[in-house]
Parts: C-alpha cells; sequence; structure tokens
C-alpha cells in the first residue's frame, strides 16, 4: 500500500532541503574551492583565508550549523505538476523556513523595510521568495532553493549599453560591451563579496527579468556546458581572464578571484540593452529536492546525493590553521601603543572580549551613548545566528564578520567618539575610516567571511546583550573570545591592502581594453 501524501511528509521533506541547503555545500561547488586551493600560495593571507574556508566547511557539515551566519533570501524555484496544490506547498514551505530559523539553521532575516522590525522567523512580505511553474511530469515536483547572503547580493550590478566603464573604457552594444560589463562587475566586487565567488550573467531582458535570469544562471551546475557556442566561448574566456586580476581570496590579493560564471540570453527592447550580474559569494549555497507528487517523500537530491558516501568525495577535515608563531596577541582594553606598532599583514589573535555591532548600532551611537565603555575596546561586524536553548539561555549558531563598507559613514566618528581601538570585519573599508584610524590610532581587522562555524568556535560565552528590539543580527552581543584570528588589513599608518588591490587590479583590468569580441 502506498503512503499517501500527508502534511507531515511534505513538512520533513521541505526542513530537510532547508537545513541542508544552509550547512551543506554541493559538490561541484567543493572541487571548485579544493582547485582554488590547490592554485594558491598557502603561505599568503589567501592562502591562510582559503584554509580557513576548509575547516568551515568541515564544521558546518559536521555539526549542521550554518556555514554562513548571513542564511541570505531563500529563493525557491519549484515546478509542479498540473493541478498540484501550490497554495499548500507554499504553506508548508514557510512553516519549514519558521521551524528552521527557531532551530538556528536560517538566521532571522525578513526585515520590514519601514519600520526596520524583523519579523523573527523569516516570514514576511517578499520572504521567503517562492518560483512556480508546471511541468508536465505527473510524478513528481522539483524544488530547488538558493541561500544567497547580503554581502554578495550588494555585488550584483546591472548595466545599461552603450556606457563606459573604469578601466575599460567604452562598451558597445554588442559582444565585445558584454565581455567589458562582466570583467567589470567581478573588478567591482572585490573582497566585499567574499571572493572567491560565482557569476551568474544575463544579456538582455529588462531590468527587473535580467536580474531575475541573471539569478536563474546560478542554479546551473558549474561543470555543464552552455548550448551556445558563443557563450560557452565567453564563459571561459571570462573564467581565465578574471583570474589574472589579482583580487583573491577576501580581496587579499591571489591567485584565484572567480571560481564559476554561468551566463544567458534572452530578447531584449530595441532601447534597452542589459547586461546584469548575480554575484555570488564562495558559500554557493543551493541544493534541490525531487519529491514524490503522491507522498511527499524525496525521491533524490539535486546537485549530490545526500545517501550516497560518494556525494562527500570532496571532502575538507578538521586540519586546525597552521598558524606561523609570529602572530601578535590581542587582549581588550587595547592601548594606542599597541595599536600603532601593527602593520598591514599582520595577523592578530584575540582574547577577552568582544562586542558586535553593524547597521542599525553604528547609526544609534552617533546620536546616543553607549550603555558599556567601549574604550580600548573592539568592535566586530558582526550579525549572528543566535537562539535560545532548552534552558532558556542564548546559544550562539553561527557568528562571521559582516561586510564593513556599510558602516563607512560613521565609523571613524565612533571611534574616536567612545576610543574604540579596532574593528573588525570583511571586505575592507573606505578613505574617511582609513584616515580616521590613522589620526586617532586604530587598526581594521578582516576576519575571514562567510566563515561562520570556525569563528563560533573560538566565543567562549556570551556576556550580555544591548539593543535586542533592533533584531537579533542586529543587537549588541557582548562576547568572550579566545584566539580569534584576524589579519591587519588597514593600519593606523594609513595603509590599506583594499586600497592596493583595487589599484592593481585596475591596472590588470585595463589590459583587457582592446576589443576581443565583435
Amino acid at each position: 500500500m502506498k503512503t499517501k501524501m500527508t502534511k507531515e511528509n511534505l513538512f520533513n521533506s521541505l526542513y530537510e532541503l532547508i537545513s541542508q541547503t544552509s550547512t551543506n555545500l554541493p559538490v561541484d561547488v567543493r572541487e571548485a574551492l579544493k582547485r582554488a586551493k590547490e592554485l594558491e600560495n598557502q603561505a599568503t593571507s589567501s592562502g591562510l583565508a582559503l584554509n580557513t574556508i576548509s575547516q568551515n566547511i568541515y564544521l558546518a557539515d559536521e555539526s549542521v550549523l550554518p556555514l554562513c551566519q548571513d542564511t541570505g533570501m531563500p529563493t525557491f524555484k519549484i515546478k509542479t505538476p498540473i493541478a498540484f496544490n501550490q497554495i499548500e506547498l507554499k504553506k508548508s514551505i514557510e512553516e519549514a523556513i519558521v521551524k528552521a530559523t527557531e532551530e538556528g539553521k536560517l538566521r532571522t532575516n525578513s526585515v520590514d523595510s519601514l519600520s526596520g522590525v524583523n519579523s523573527g522567523n523569516n516570514l514576511g512580505p517578499g520572504t521567503p521568495v517562492v518560483q512556480f511553474e508546471q511541468w508536465e511530469n505527473p510524478a513528481e515536483v522539483e524544488i530547488k532553493l538558493l541561500l544567497k547572503g547580503g554581502g554578495c547580493e550588494n555585488k550584483n550590478v546591472q548595466y545599461s549599453l552603450p556606457c563606459e566603464l573604469e578601466g575599460l573604457g567604452k562598451a558597445g552594444r554588442d559582444l565585445d560591451g558584454v565581455r567589458k560589463c562582466i570583467l567589470h562587475s567581478v573588478y567591482q566586487a572585490q573582497g566585499q563579496g567574499c571572493s572567491a565567488g560565482f557569476i551568474g550573467v544575463s544579456i538582455g531582458g529588462d531590468r527587473t527579468t535580467g536580474y531575475s535570469h541573471s539569478k536563474e544562471q546560478l542554479f546551473r551546475t558549474l561543470d555543464d556546458e552552455n548550448p551556445i557556442p558563443e557563450l560557452k566561448k565567453l564563459e571561459e574566456y571570462i573564467m581565465e581572464k578574471a583570474n589574472t586580476l589579482g583580487i583573491g581570496t577576501m580581496g587579499f590579493g591571489g591567485e584565484v578571484t572567480l571560481l564559476g560564471c554561468k551566463i544567458g540570453v534572452q530578447n531584449r527592447l530595441p532601447a534597452s540593452f542589459f547586461v546584469s550580474v548575480s554575484y555570488n559569494c564562495w558559500a554557493y549555497r543551493r541544493l534541490g529536492i525531487v519529491l514524490d507528487a503522491k507522498t511527499g517523500n524525496i525521491k533524490r537530491w539535486l546537485y549530490k546525493d545526500l545517501s550516497q558516501e560518494s556525494s562527500r568525495k570532496i571532502e575538507f577535515g578538521n586540519k586546525p590553521i597552521e598558524l606561523k608563531g609570529n602572530e601578535v596577541k590581542l587582549t581588550p582594553p587595547i592601548s594606542e601603543e599597541q595599536i600603532r606598532a601593527l602593520k598591514v599583514g599582520d595577523v592578530v589573535l584575540i582574547d577577552g572580549p568582544l562586542y558586535t555591532g553593524r547597521d542599525a548600532i553604528h547609526k544609534h551611537l552617533m546620536e546616543n551613548d553607549c550603555p558599556v565603555d567601549l574604550n580600548g575596546q573592539i568592535l566586530y561586524h558582526c550579525g549572528p545566528v543566535v537562539i535560545k536553548n532548552a534552558d532558556g539561555e542564548w546559544e550562539i549558531k553561527g557568528a562571521g564578520p559582516t561586510t564593513s563598507i556599510r558602516e563607512e559613514p560613521y565609523q571613524g566618528s565612533i571611534m574616536k567618539k567612545f576610543g574604540i581601538r579596532a574593528v573588525i570585519g570583511k571586505g575592507g573599508m573606505g578613505a574617511k575610516t582609513l584616515a580616521a584610524l590613522k589620526e586617532h590610532g586604530g587598526v581594521y581587522l578582516n576576519a575571514i567571511g562567510g566563515a561562520a562555524q570556525y569563528y563560533s568556535k573560538c566565543i567562549q560565552k556570551i556576556n550580555g546583550v544591548d539593543f535586542l528590539e533592533f533584531g537579533v543580527p542586529e543587537a549588541m552581543w557582548h562576547l568572550d573570545v579566545k584566539g580569534f584570528a584576524a589579519i591587519v588589513t588597514m593600519d593606523a599608518h594609513g595603509n590599506s591592502l583594499h586600497q592596493q588591490v583595487d589599484k592593481t587590479s585596475l591596472e590588470k583590468l585595463s589590459a583587457f581594453r582592446d576589443p576581443v569580441f565583435v
């Protein structure tokens, strides 16, 4: 007797999809990261970053916890048989989203755009994104899920041809103009999108369909072959040339900048020619399942089969990060003298208190006092995954850095106002912050983006929390850490690794100014 479709079957299948997508990278992405690790000089900052990423993949897999604390905007692409009840399926998706949030598989990421209030359960207008289409397969339901974080989402870019591009000159309405746009999209992301990354590209469409179609390319497997010869050739060209820009992992400089490029094309209006690029970080979280349409049970997995041991053939072991012994140990409160002794490239190990603070905190502190004394302390740009355990105590489920450039309007002023000596984040900051670091005596420490489990293991305990009314990711968490590693990328002497890599990569980009495809 065959099992009938039940809400429980469907819920369990959807919950498993969400849980696995958040915590377990697909095989093709693991293969790409393994190749990157083999190409990179292990003695460099990019080598250290890739080793940290490798350990983080292992830790997330073993603990079934988020790879990255920013679990992104859940985006479902679904194919259902004709007459299948899509309304009930969407309800089940929402119920599974709520449960996954409660269990710490997803961070509370749905925020009211007018009030700024976090819904707390990842539901709200537009959240999650669920896209349906029908297919003439009466026996199966296909569900694909992409979790794309805000840091890489912010590096999406859309070009309207013809246009003038920094370093590349005029980009016209032809394939060569498209080529220039795609190369520029990789350059402009730098390390802020957690490179090395992946891009999905759409040529044509209107502004809305262009972005949607570019994100659709991210559902392709990395080893597929583009059926359009011109686009196959362009994908290969971009993969080769983008990796000569020297941006590297986290924007530290290095051999590997781009791990995948997929390009699609659609018709356009005569007056419009858009090139839309969706940038995805190294934590490329997309999986899929095929359900039995009658039972709601999983028949098979897409992108990998979790029931087969061979699906995890690209493993990352629990190998400790190799330190050189010349790391600088910092224990807050930190003096100005200690800070001015640091220089770009130094690796620091932090023991003691850290205070998280991101967008809402920075805005608030510009006009208000802080409930804790931040003099000599370190501010961590982090929106952690935090839940209450069975004992009613807060528990960290993931705590990697967020993109720092959003705090550029506030950072220097806040450091000087409260005496903060260091900030930790990813992707670097701009000229205003760099000048403040030199004047005040401060440093910017770059942690490894996406390494939520690696850094959560450094957290010994939560000492308290303030501003919980801003929502869990935006609250100020008082953390106690041990062995928290980060790299000085902006120092108190006016030096910035990010500024240097941006300059050299722009020079290298300019080498591709002359036409190639016409």
